[in-house]
């Protein structure tokens, strides 16, 4: 019997941003596939609330570091979707992996940049070409941006500009992918208490106060705050929304 429920795919879904997202998703009516790079059991912790929901799930191990490994990647999501989904392609895909980097630009190295540059450009640009013949038409991809592009603070440079480029990548992948009704948007968080960075938002008062100080709403930003847009537009409830950069800020630096 073919499942006829939407199948969602998002890397880095074991903790954070894509964790709730997962979550988010499964709430919104999707069967959800999600990455992880190291921390298997989290991410079948995940996996286990997105099944109490309701909704198929499973997880796949994926470096986003080594595009190399994405041949091989893909191979293991065939198998995956027939054999646990009944299915041969999914309906959206979530660009959520990625990792932190703080270094002012004069101390930043040049191995460092371009584990920036393979995590936060190079593994949407490729992943995202290679995974195409398996999103069916109609289907959404959605990027993941940073306030950071907008707005600049200290030492986060090889980081930011990266995701300068996301935005753009999001742009040609919405007029190449257009004829194949695949609809393409990029998400900028802002400031968010997650682990990210070391938890530098969550756990440092000063930092967290400065940021809810310099926003419109009054507070940092949560979790959850982000996961129900990426659901949102991964659904058809956005089907008129194509090439955009949102940002979930909760107006910061307005």
């Amino acid at each position: 019997m073919t499942n006829n429920n939407k199948i969602v795919l998002l890397t880095g879904g074991s903790r954070g941003l894509g964790k709730e997202s997962a979550i988010q998703l499964a709430k919104s009516g999707f069967d959800v596939i999600i990455t992880f790079h190291t921390n298997k059991k989290d991410a079948e912790d995940v996996a286990n609330t997105i099944r109490y929901l309701g909704k198929k799930s499973a997880t796949l191990q994926l470096d986003v570091s080594k595009s190399e490994s994405f041949e091989g990647f893909i191979s293991n999501l065939k198998e995956t979707l027939e054999k646990d989904f009944s299915e041969t392609k999914i309906n959206a895909l979530v660009n959520n992996a990625g990792s932190a980097y703080y270094a002012p630009i004069v101390e930043t190295t040049e191995a460092a940049f371009d584990a920036m540059s393979s995590i936060h450009l190079k593994a949407p640009f490729f992943l995202t070409q290679k995974l195409l013949p398996l999103i069916k038409e109609g289907g959404s991809i959605v990027n993941t941006s940073s306030g950071l592009v907008r707005f600049s603070y200290p030492n986060y440079a090889a980081y930011a500009i990266m995701k300068a480029g996301i935005d753009s990548l999001t742009r040609y992948q919405a007029l190449e992918f257009g004829p194949l009704k695949i609809r393409v948007n990029s998400i900028a968080p802002g400031a968010i208490e997650t682990d990210f960075g070391g938890g530098a938002v969550r756990d440092n008062k000063v930092l967290n106060d400065m940021i809810a100080n310099n926003t419109a709403l009054g507070r940092v930003g949560l979790p959850d705050d982000i996961g129900s847009v990426v659901a949102f537009l991964c659904s058809d409830d956005s089907k008129w929304i194509n090439a955009q950069r949102i940002e979930v800020s909760g107006g910061i630096h307005i």
